[in-house]
């Protein structure tokens, strides 16, 4: 049935769950208190999402809620009839916008749901044509690749656990369509002799290298740069963006503080003297200037076993480091101090003081860990600590663009991965952040890269890559020219619950078609497709699929396009 919610009544609950005031919002979305409240009271609507978007996202709002928003904000701009005195906003005057419930049945062959010609003889004002044709184009394509399903094969038997519980929360986004960006692909590389990774990744991040403080500043006054050198010349060569993680204070910088977990006595504490820290910075930033894309300003921020030093001090080194960097090479990208143990008390709350501290002001990327409490668990379980990340940011009053840059200290304890589950395993790490879009999660660099003793090995250094790796990269392949618009799991995206789904447009030289990465996070499922299409797997293989028949879903991710 349909149901007679607005834009306005729903960022109003939003609103008033939030606890902000209409100016408070205005200033952390950049605009004006008036704005916020005619949205709010439902007075128009904008033609154009992101602010609504940035609204709702100040106010804290769920996947789910942000999926229900953009379908009221998509009905309303459809709705808004082609006549003659365009405006930048549509105005609402109160009427309410129709939009269908996810499960309802349409009323007729193509009939629009009750009461919407009502709501469209009341609009004096037209959406821009051109606008329109682009969102009934987006709906089409959602239409046409979503799958219905037919009954599930084997139910999701996953104990009641905070595991469940967590994969239940994330019931999906849908947003205006975006490049997947190559970047997303990252690995830390445990590696210090300029060696690359021998299958297709968008970005490389160095720590594990031999490349901490105390590697590269021995003593006050010296540096040692060739481990350094090598690896940011083999990123050049391979044309990587590369991630330079700081960390590791020498000794001689902080004599008495607690030593790290690594040979060579390196220190967790911060230096004894801040100027100690403010010449190494300069002396790293003018070596690579242009050649690092981006430095990440501490590498386990809310770790003892990495910084022991206050949150206060952290924020000084990065705000030093900060203005240091800018002045120096102004093109380089700031990442805040790396933030990991989100599944602990005390990790989240150093995370939130970082940010209530204004830490986040001098950065223009946030670090956070994002890993499974063990090995086995599924990777979409990873989505808990982005939103709690979120959350704190939120709470904050900061909305930084976030990159996922590790992992767990204990992960070489964690036990091995082999065969299927670990090249499965290793796909759904990149299309967790793939789904934690909406939470600004923009890279993810998988721990790691060189290594054996980890969960999954995608390639010891000096081995080929394993079949973990080659499925990544057919992945990146499958995603090479898509624009994603939208990922739903279970029940909310009408799916049985243990299925994950993800949708593009691929736009490739000569052919336009949409496509849907479709998974499970365990067991199996069997999804009946309309129309024909063409399922591709991890291993290179395709299937044709007819309409009606029946695709078996399990924990190999798998493509399927839409054939015309």
């Amino acid at each position: 049935m349909a149901t007679s919610e607005t834009v306005g009544d729903l960022l109003t609950q939003l609103k008033e769950r939030s606890g902000r005031s209409y100016q408070s919002i205005g200033r952390m979305v950049n605009a004006s208190k008036s704005t916020v409240h005619r949205y709010c009271a439902g007075h128009s609507v904008p033609p154009e999402f992101a602010i609504i978007e940035r609204i709702a996202r100040v106010c804290g709002a769920r996947p789910e809620e942000m999926a229900r928003l953009y379908r009221l904000w998509e009905a309303a701009v459809l709705l808004a009839p082609d006549t003659p005195g365009e405006s930048q906003e549509i105005p609402v005057s109160g009427v309410p916008a129709m939009v269908r419930d996810a499960d309802s049945p349409t009323d007729g062959a193509g009939a629009p749901p009750p009461g919407v010609e009502a709501v469209r003889r009341r609009r004096p004002h037209r959406f821009p044509a051109a606008w329109k044709t682009a969102l009934l184009a987006v709906v089409g394509v959602l239409v046409s690749v979503t799958p219905v399903f037919e009954h599930q094969a084997v139910p999701l038997r996953l104990p009641q656990s905070s595991i469940s519980r967590a994969l239940a929360d994330f019931g999906g986004w849908t947003m205006p369509a975006a490049p997947v960006q190559t970047t997303l692909f990252g690995v830390t590389l445990n590696s210090s002799t300029g060696a690359m990774p021998e299958f297709r990744v968008g970005a490389v991040r160095m720590w594990d290298s031999s490349t901490k403080w105390a590697d590269i500043q021995p003593n006050r006054g010296e540096f040692d740069w060739s481990n350094l050198d090598r690896l940011v010349n083999g990123a050049r060569r391979a044309g990587l963006p590369a991630l330079f993680v700081m960390g590791g204070t020498p000794r001689w910088a902080s004599p008495a503080g607690p030593a790290g977990p690594y040979p060579g006595g390196s220190r967790t504490s911060p230096p004894d003297r801040l100027d100690d820290w403010d010449r190494f910075v300069t002396a790293l930033a003018e070596r690579y200037r242009g050649r690092v894309e981006a430095y990440e300003l501490w590498v386990l921020a809310n770790d003892r076993r990495f910084y022991s030093g206050s949150m206060e001090t952290l924020i000084a080194m990065t705000r030093r480091a900060s203005r240091i960097i800018r002045k120096v090479d102004p093109g380089a990208l700031l990442v805040c101090p790396g933030m990991g143990r989100l599944w602990s008390a005390e990790g989240r709350a150093l995370l939130r003081r970082f940010a209530e501290l204004g830490g986040y002001d001098h950065c223009d990327v946030a670090g956070i860990k994002l890993h499974q409490r063990t090995a086995a668990d599924p990777p979409e379980t990873m989505l808990q600590l982005a939103a709690t990340a979120d959350d704190a940011f939120h709470r904050a009053g900061v909305h930084p663009r976030l990159w996922s840059t590790g992992t767990t200290y204990d992960i070489p304890l964690q036990g091995t991965l082999e065969g299927p589950k670990a090249r499965d395993y290793a796909v759904r790490f990149y299309l967790t952040g793939l789904y934690a879009r909406q939470l600004n999660v923009e890279r993810m660099y998988f721990y790691n890269w060189g290594g054996a003793k980890i969960p999954i090995v995608l390639q010891a250094e000096g081995r080929p890559p394993t079949a973990a790796a080659r499925a990544v990269e057919q992945l990146q392949r499958w995603l090479a020219h898509a624009r994603g618009h939208s990922c739903g799991h279970g029940q909310a995206a009408r799916l049985p619950a243990n299925v994950w789904r993800c949708e593009f447009t691929i736009d490739e030289p000569g052919r336009h078609h949409g496509a849907a990465v479709v998974w499970t996070d365990t067991g199996t499922a069997t999804l009946a497709m309309g129309g024909s299409k063409t399922v591709r797997r991890l291993d290179g293989s395709a299937t044709a699929v007819r309409a009606g028949d029946g695709i078996r879903i399990t924990e190999e991710p798998v493509l399927v396009e839409l054939l015309h």
